[in-house]
């Protein structure tokens, strides 16, 4: 029996209803699954969890927008992507997933995902509109700061730390983050 080359129909394409069974943490990208794993590093999580903790902190009486941690952010049937931490500034329609970008996303670098954060999704998040991109490296205590102009990532900063502002008009308000306060 020959064996030839793998052609695109004999790679399966995946949509949200399967995506939604699986076990595990999942991506879904234009129907291909990527695998969240391993589970991140304890350095990944203290950051994920201290971004989460400011940015809750600094939405405080804002009615309009919320800060979360990964969520399904269901973009069409085929692409489902779960953000380490987003702020988002609506009101969702159900509870299970998002269906609208978030304003501010931040994507902690891991070796597994390290790629997918600065390439595809990078493409991705400005193609859908998010506002702000901050891809963090743990490794090098920097996050590279985006922000969206013109349909197109324009970099604000790499910070280690700075105070960078976020502009949340759905608040009125001005978020200015302190990102040497995540490093600790």
């Amino acid at each position: 029996m020959k064996v030839g080359a793998l052609k695109l129909e004999d790679i399966p394409h995946y949509t949200y209803n399967e995506y939604k069974l699986w076990e595990g943490s999942w991506e879904l990208i234009g129907g291909v699954a990527y695998a969240m794993s391993p589970a991140p590093m304890i350095k990944h999580q203290s950051i994920t969890n201290k971004i989460g903790r400011y940015l809750d902190e600094a939405l405080d009486g804002c009615k309009m927008c919320q800060a979360l941690q990964p969520i399904d952010w269901r973009i069409s049937n085929d692409t489902v992507l779960q953000p380490d931490n987003s702020v988002i500034c609506h009101k969702p329609q159900n509870e299970a997933y998002i269906t609208k970008a978030p304003k501010i996303i931040f994507e902690v670098l891991s070796k597994s995902t390290a790629k997918k954060d600065t390439g595809i999704k990078f493409e991705i998040y400005e193609k859908e509109g998010v506002e702000y991109y901050i891809i963090v490296d743990p490794d090098e205590n920097m996050a590279k700061v985006y922000r969206l102009h013109e349909g197109r990532y324009v970099k604000m900063a790499d910070a280690t730390d700075e105070k960078i502002e976020f502009e949340l008009k759905e608040c009125a308000k001005t978020i200015a983050f302190d990102f040497s306060k995540i490093w600790q």
